[in-house]
């Protein structure tokens, strides 16, 4: 009887280790199972993570600096630094010759009432010497009129006259080096152009086939290059444009006043006779 007690115990737990390595064997593909699952849906984050900050990096606004430095290098250096020296230089003239014709305004009813004045009062050096100390060409011009007023009143009208188109002649100065850089800009850009398509021509050419990831490069300078010469027409031009409008009106100012010293003038001979 002991024997057989003994007997059963053995074989039950042999079957009960047995039933265990099978329980053990079973949880270790589970638990490999989970871990790889685990695995998986953290590299499946990371991709989405990385697409989201792409997607937002694309979105963001970039810099007006940074977007105009890409868009310099996108169009050909060459062509795209001489285009901009036209901007430089051309500006640098426009803003020359605004300040120089601010600093030429001149009050000149106040002028021709000290110049009056000063005829009256002092005679013609004293006249004089109240055109001297005056800034502009109108002062000028009345300077060399009165200069030469003891050679009679017909003179003063020819010298007035005469250099009246000399201060003209310094009211529009460089204007003509503007009108240039306003016509090299844009034909600067559209030599690039040609440029740009030739090259995408060539690229066409050699892989022989006409797709757009083949003629883009080229495209891209060709557009970029036209687009920049033009916007730097336009400024040059606004800028041309107001220096002409303040030339016309020192000119028509120039024009009343000598008018009115002329008549100055007579009406002093006439006192003086």
């Amino acid at each position: 009887m002991k024997k057989v007690f003994a007997t059963l115990t053995v074989l039950a737990m042999l079957s009960f280790g047995s039933v265990a390595v099978m329980a053990q064997e079973e949880a270790a593909p589970a638990a490999e199972t989970t871990e790889q699952v685990v695995e998986e849906e953290a590299t499946a984050a990371e991709a989405v993570a990385e697409e989201v900050a792409e997607v937002a990096d694309a979105s963001a606004p970039v810099a007006l600096h940074k977007a105009l430095k890409t868009k310099f290098i996108e169009g050909g250096a060459g062509f795209m630094a001489a285009t901009l020296l036209c901007l430089v230089f051309g500006l640098a003239l426009c803003i020359e010759r605004i300040i120089y014709l601010s600093l030429a305004k001149t009050n000149t009813k106040k002028l021709l009432a000290d110049v009056e004045a000063a005829l009256n009062n002092g005679g013609m050096e004293k006249a004089l010497d109240v055109c001297r100390n005056t800034r502009g060409p109108v002062a000028s011009i009345f300077y060399q009129g009165l200069s030469r007023y003891d050679e009679g009143v017909d003179v003063v009208e020819k010298t007035v006259a005469s250099y009246g188109g000399v201060q003209l002649g310094l009211l529009e100065k460089n204007l003509s080096w503007i009108t240039l850089f306003i016509a090299i800009a844009p034909s600067m850009g559209f030599m690039g152009t040609i440029i740009g398509m030739i090259a995408a021509f060539d690229k066409i050419q050699q892989v022989g086939d006409m797709s757009a990831t083949v003629v883009a490069g080229g495209i891209k300078v060709a557009l970029l290059t036209t687009l920049v010469g033009l916007i730097i027409a336009i400024i040059l031009q606004v800028f041309y444009n107001y220096i002409l409008s303040l030339v016309e009106g020192l000119v028509n100012e120039m024009e009343d006043a000598s008018i009115s010293l002329l008549d100055i003038v007579v009406r002093y001979d006439a006192a003086k006779k």
